[in-house]
């Protein structure tokens, strides 16, 4: 099937008189609701269970569940928020059948080839390139990402909403995001992954490294083949060149049944009706079936039909199914549908010396104290919240009210400049992410401590200022392998200032890299602007964009803000600083390249009240509603 064909059935999605028409027991109405969701439940289930032989039997039980359950659904405008759920739900419950089942994956000889979700997807679809690339690197996610790509590949494809999504996993917007971040982390390692294992010619040392290899994608193999492509000459260039996976992933969402899972729905209407498949699949996978006849509210014209809703009491793991069986006669009726259910499933921040600090007045001597005279403002009106964006995060040193503010400010990540977060603590669902300041922290105590707070590491703190990290690109480029050494995704040295000149310290330090052959995934960046007019966001984004177009690696902007470090005013006003939060904001979320970014900071206590998000753990500036809202 085209991917015109694809598109095609995405548009002829049942809309919601279908949905009324379909509880209230109109036939066609459900053939329509089956026919017209079947590709998108299949399509979850196939990713989500790789392709596994389980796949037609969660897709069909799936569908019986949404017949049953038909009559409670109050609202038929949430009708496919409501399925992607049962769907997830079904996926779950399959997954923990698995889980108990001595040999839950099947042998190579048992398995068949021709109905592999991946192999299907990328034959059906015509993928070539980076996209077949990135279908086959979904067989290495962990179980739980796999879930959580079936959902998203169909949002960054437009065929579902981040609302749906929250649904069916049941858990926050914030959680969600930070969640789908870390799955987008894992596929892109995998894509690195299925690189490595097709390179022509292939890598002797990676050959050696799979000898005992079982030939099955696994997230220890994964994990192992990945760390052998971060420090191999011949198969780190693998990490260049990634193409976004949201724009691989436009148009083509759905991926068309195949024949053997068609032919249980009557091929879409063709002969019996699809629902009558389903009910017949049910009745006779059981072998217990209760049929009570319900008529059709309204009339139906090809004439009078009659349900029978039947309910299956073994065919689905984790409980009973119901679905619907239609006969025909010639006459017209209008009588009250009666249907028969069961439950439903339901920068102040361091000190000169080359230790962090959590103190917030260390970098006085640096970055000059604000002035302490006031200029009266017009009070800002407060901006609404949105939802939460997983680039969205902070830097912040240690304050009362620093948990209670990163849950408020809907931040998904943040970072204080240390290696851990012990003495600052973030809410469960907000990522942290550690740093190697400088030279001093480069032991091996300190970095056993980032290894065990994730998969992403900041290199060194603004190695070009003194006062900060304050270290030569020499002895930079001397320790950096130590950070390579962790295996984790590692951000450049994040500079004060100058990382798009030529010759600067960044350039200098990305040149060294490049020829010892050491690995840099992505950019870090601080920024502080003087000009507080309108022109801030352009010249904040220009320098951005131009940092990107000199590396063509990912960006992250761990510092950022306006700051007038040598004139007066020292800060804007908080109308001026609202407006630079509001622009650039929207220009990062924009940019699929900019992976994070961080406002500097987040506590408004003492020397930084003049620039910090929240006064205590609820109670945001001006400055800080707007970073709320924003993402």
């Amino acid at each position: 099937m085209l991917h015109g064909e694809v598109l095609t059935q995405m548009a002829f999605q049942p809309d919601t008189a279908t949905v009324v028409a379909a509880r209230e027991g109109d036939a066609a109405a459900i053939d329509r609701l089956v026919a017209g969701y079947l590709p998108l439940v299949y399509t979850i289930v196939g990713r989500a269970l790789d392709g596994h032989a389980d796949v037609d039997d969660v897709v069909q039980d799936t569908m019986l569940r949404v017949l049953r359950n038909l009559g409670d659904l109050r609202d038929p405008e949430a009708f496919r928020s409501w399925l992607v759920a049962i769907t997830v739900r079904q996926v779950r419950e399959r997954y923990r059948v698995r889980r108990g089942t001595p040999d839950a994956l099947l042998p190579d000889d048992v398995r068949d080839p021709g109905a592999d979700f991946t192999d299907l997807a990328i034959t059906r679809l015509e993928l070539a390139g980076q996209r077949k690339e990135t279908a086959e690197a979904t067989r290495w996610l962990d179980e739980d990402n796999r879930e959580l790509l079936s959902l998203w590949w169909l949002e960054a494809s437009g065929e579902l909403t981040r609302d749906e999504i929250v649904d069916a996993i049941e858990v926050t917007r914030q959680h969600a995001a930070v969640r789908i971040q870390r799955m987008k982390g894992q596929l892109e390692t995998a894509r690195v992954v299925v690189r490595a294992l097709d390179a022509t010619p292939p890598c002797a040392e990676l050959a050696f490294v799979l000898t005992e290899w079982d030939r099955r994608p696994s997230p220890l193999w994964r994990k192992r083949i990945a760390r052998h492509t971060r420090d191999c000459r011949q198969c780190s260039p693998a990490w260049s060149g990634l193409v976004a996976a949201e724009r691989l992933l436009v148009g083509m969402a759905l991926v068309p049944i195949p024949a053997s899972l068609g032919a249980h729905f009557g091929g879409y209407g063709a002969g019996a009706t699809a629902a009558s498949h389903v009910a017949a699949h049910a009745a006779g996978g059981s072998g217990k079936a209760l049929a009570t006849k319900i008529a059709i509210k309204g009339t139906v014209g090809i004439g009078r039909r009659v349900l029978t809703a039947v309910l299956a009491t073994g065919a689905v793991a984790g409980g009973g199914a119901a679905a619907v069986v239609y006969t025909h006669d010639d006459k017209p009726v209008n009588s009250a549908a009666v249907v028969t259910a069961a439950s439903p499933t339901p920068r102040l921040t361091l000190p000169p010396s080359a230790t962090p600090s959590t103190s917030p007045s260390a970098k006085a001597s640096v970055k000059p104290s604000p002035s302490k005279t006031k200029t009266k403002t017009k009070a800002v009106t407060p901006v609404p919240a949105t939802e939460t964006s997983a680039k969205k995060g902070v830097g912040s040193w240690e304050f009362s009210g620093a948990k209670g503010a990163l849950a408020d400010v809907g931040a998904g990540w943040y970072y204080n400049w240390s290696t851990n977060n012990d003495s600052m603590p973030g809410p469960a669902d907000v990522e942290f992410v550690p740093m190697i300041w400088g030279k001093a922290n480069v032991t091996t105590a300190d970095l056993a401590k980032v290894k065990k707070e994730g998969d992403v590491l900041l290199g060194f703190n603004e190695p070009d200022m003194g006062g900060q990290a304050n270290m030569s690109v020499e002895d930079a480029l001397a320790d950096w392998p130590k950070l390579q050494d962790t295996a984790m995704r590692l951000g450049s040295p994040a500079v004060a200032y100058g990382a798009d000149t030529d010759g600067g310290w960044l350039d200098r330090f990305m040149t060294g890299a490049k020829d010892k052959n050491l690995r840099v995934d992505f950019i870090t960046l601080h920024w502080y602007g003087s000009d507080f007019s309108d022109a801030a966001v352009g010249q904040f984004l220009g320098y951005v964009d131009a940092v990107h177009k000199k590396y063509d690696l990912p960006i992250w902007v761990t510092e950022y803000g306006l700051m007038n470090f040598s004139g007066s005013p020292k800060y804007p006003s908080a109308a001026q600083e609202v407006a630079f939060i509001q622009g650039s904001t929207k220009g990062m979320e924009s940019r699929s390249w900019l992976e994070r970014y961080a406002w500097f900071g987040l506590p408004a206590v003492g020397d930084s009240v003049d620039f910090g998000l929240y006064k205590d753990a609820s109670t945001p500036t001006e400055a800080g509603k707007a970073y709320k809202a924003a993402g």
